[in-house]
């Protein structure tokens, strides 16, 4: 290990738009940028000539759409690079950053943004999509190459991925249920009721009975998928020796450790579940584990990537909150209760999940995602998250993955937190 990785990484500010749904608001990407990097550089009380690079993440725009977005806040002449990795852009853009905090920078805007349509797309049709050998494997395990009516290819067949694994696990293990999977989108839509700047803040909490209509593959039903939204997302990542002259220490969180995994050969090989990234969260989980000294019962707080409901019952296990076929029984474990700011979350032994109401109720703008899992997290971490607070976390894990793929797992803590938990 070089001394350049020895440099810890702290997160000073974190700013989050609303994420609304597409074509709700009159507003554009750069807007969206502006806005989440503003909030994050007040947050911090750091002014934006200070920063000394940005990494700027979106799926949906042209070349140099991060460049667009920051001058807004000015024409200083810093290095902006443009991200792109499908859902885990913005877990890319933040891990970007800190390794130029390792490189020697002292303060780097992470920035994600998104403007999107009622689903997903493809914008090259005449390119070779990269997810094709993922969807090519998928049919070859079984799954019918027809497209779900009503939607286009990229839509239909990441849906289908998730729901094939659902069965898949079903099968194998034979004890969780359609019903099951509800219940964990309407966690996460209570959760999200309390959230402000969720996509569905305002929208009734479904019924079980609602949740379980309008199948779009089975078992996955229109309730159990995180819509698209627009907004943006950013995290002011910065040096020890930055916070200390600044005297941030206060509001600082640190990045314990962070690991991203590409697919394995083992992706590829018999199962859907790993096709949608299973041992790649896994792999990558004990990485952060092993690189820490923090264990899966030390942590308090989790922001996982419920792009389906599946996904969160699959990372439960995948992450080491649960044994592989006991996902479920860690949820049904988990209990209501009142946080001192007045809100009700939902506590799983010792850790509360996706308090903000995870993609499921937030929305997914898939370029800003991973940095609005961060924020949460550096909200909780600091005890600012109002109703969602989880009481006395200090330690906090997020995953964000995107289908080509990436997969980003980070291990947060409060700064100062001894090693030895």
């Amino acid at each position: 290990m070089d001394h350049r990785s020895k440099r810890r990484v702290l997160i000073t500010g974190v700013g989050m738009t609303q994420f609304e749904k597409p074509k709700t608001k009159e507003w554009n990407y750069y807007d969206m940028g502006r806005e989440a990097a503003h909030q994050a550089l007040q947050d911090a009380g750091v002014p934006y000539d200070k920063v000394e690079a940005a990494v700027v993440s979106y799926c949906y725009g042209e070349p140099t759409c991060g460049q667009r977005a920051l001058y807004e806040l000015g024409l200083t002449g810093i290095p902006i690079f443009n991200v792109n990795n499908n859902c885990s852009s913005a877990s890319s853009a933040l891990m970007l950053a800190g390794e130029l905090i390792k490189g020697g920078k002292d303060c780097v805007l992470a920035v994600g943004f998104e403007q999107m349509e009622a689903g997903l797309s493809s914008r090259y049709k005449e390119k070779v999509a990269p997810t094709k050998i993922h969807f090519d494997k998928m049919y070859d395990l079984g799954a019918d190459s027809d497209l779900l009516p009503g939607l286009n290819e990229m839509t239909s067949e990441v849906i289908k991925i998730f729901a094939y694994s659902a069965r898949e696990y079903i099968k194998k293990y034979n004890s969780v249920t359609k019903r099951d999977l509800s219940e964990i989108s309407l966690k996460n839509r209570k959760h999200g009721s309390q959230n402000d700047r969720a996509t569905k803040r305002s929208s009734p909490i479904p019924s079980i009975d609602d949740i379980l209509k309008r199948t779009l593959c089975e078992p996955i039903t229109l309730h159990m998928a995180a819509p698209t939204a627009d907004g943006g997302a950013a995290a002011l990542v910065c040096s020890e020796e930055f916070v200390r002259k600044n005297n941030l220490q206060m509001q600082s969180v640190e990045i314990a450790a962070q690991h991203m995994l590409t697919d394995l050969q083992s992706t590829f090989d018999k199962t859907f579940m790993d096709l949608c990234g299973y041992k790649l969260a896994k792999e990558a989980a004990q990485r952060c584990y092993n690189d820490s000294n923090i264990s899966p019962s030390d942590v308090d707080v989790v922001e996982l990537h419920d792009c389906f409901s599946c996904n969160e019952l699959f990372m439960y296990e995948a992450l080491g909150f649960a044994k592989e076929g006991h996902g479920m029984d860690l949820f049904r474990m988990g209990s209501w209760i009142k946080n001192k700011s007045g809100g009700e979350i939902y506590k799983m032994n010792n850790i509360v999940v996706n308090p903000s109401g995870g993609l499921e109720s937030k929305g997914h703008p898939i370029g800003a995602t991973g940095l609005g899992q961060c924020a949460e997290l550096c909200w909780q971490l600091r005890g600012d998250a109002g109703k969602r607070q989880v009481d006395g976390a200090r330690v906090g894990l997020q995953h964000n993955y995107g289908i080509g793929s990436a997969c980003v797992v980070t291990l947060y803590k409060q700064y100062g937190l001894n090693s030895n938990l």
